[in-house]
């Protein structure tokens, strides 16, 4: 009976402490702040914190300012991305077989050191310039401090790890796939529609996903190349926490964020538990 007891609580006690730590460092925070969002500094009840984010100016335009950052990098990093992957997987030469060697290289450069790269090539007084002054053009991009110079960088970061995602997706495509429709005459749209995209929408979804949610929550590249006013609102719950000391307007805007990035995380869970039909004949 004792021997039966144990197998019974021995899986519990072994998930024990993975519960544990996640409650503590996952669960109990966002319960915290979800709870002080609605108080003031007194600890009255309130609904301000929420009204702020929406009525105030600054706020709002942050909010828009974020959210259309937010969808044009997700966007173009997916083009530009699955572009890549699609030359990577499909073609023989040299160059292609340089570049999967290559692409990935950003991943491993650290982010700040990165910004600062970029920041010097695109700013008025950049490479850019200068290289052009040589030949006696007087350019200034003007992609500093401006959300093209925010989507740009995010660019650099985005489009090789989502090239990798896809990459990976891509490699389920066997060449005899594409061979067989060329032999039947399909054309390459018709490869790509009927072949190659059904077998890899669920992993753009996936990347964009990801993306999406890495730039509501954005900070180091905003800040150091975004304008100073509409911000992006990670820059803007860092202002409420160390400029302001307004802890309980910081917990708004982070449930706030935390519900965006909640509708993407919705998206993503409906299209991976979509039952294809090939599938519901298994």
């Amino acid at each position: 009976m004792k021997q039966k007891g144990k197998k019974i609580w021995t899986p519990y006690a072994m998930v024990f402490p993975a519960f544990a730590v996640m409650m503590l460092v996952v669960v109990l925070p966002i319960i915290n702040t979800i709870l002080q969002s609605f108080k003031t500094a007194d600890g009255t009840f309130t609904m301000a914190n929420y009204q702020y984010f929406f009525t105030s100016k600054e706020a709002f335009q942050s909010l828009i300012f974020t959210a259309i950052e937010a969808f044009s990098t997700m966007i173009l990093a997916i083009i530009f991305s699955f572009l890549l992957a699609l030359y990577l997987r499909f073609s023989k030469s040299k160059i292609s077989k340089l570049i999967g060697r290559l692409y990935l290289l950003p991943r491993f450069i650290p982010g700040i050191v990165a910004v600062y790269a970029v920041m010097n090539i695109i700013k008025d007084a950049g490479f850019i310039n200068r290289f052009l002054q040589l030949f006696g053009i007087m350019y200034k991009p003007g992609l500093l401090y401006d959300m093209k110079g925010i989507i740009l960088c995010n660019l650099w970061f985005n489009i090789p790890f989502s090239a990798m995602l896809l990459s990976a997706a891509l490699s389920a495509v066997a060449d005899s796939y594409v061979e067989s429709a060329r032999d039947a005459g399909c054309s390459y749209w018709k490869i790509f529609q009927k072949i190659i995209w059904p077998l890899v929408y669920k992993d753009v979804i996936v990347a964009a996903t990801f993306i999406l949610m890495g730039q509501i929550g954005a900070f180091t590249i905003p800040y150091l190349t975004g304008p100073n006013n509409p911000k992006m609102l990670g820059i803007l719950l860092y202002q409420q926490v160390n400029t302001y000391l307004d802890y309980q307007k910081a917990a708004a805007l982070s449930v706030l964020m935390f519900l965006l990035c909640l509708g993407g995380a919705v998206v993503y869970i409906k299209s991976n538990m979509k039952e294809e039909v090939w599938e519901k004949g298994r």
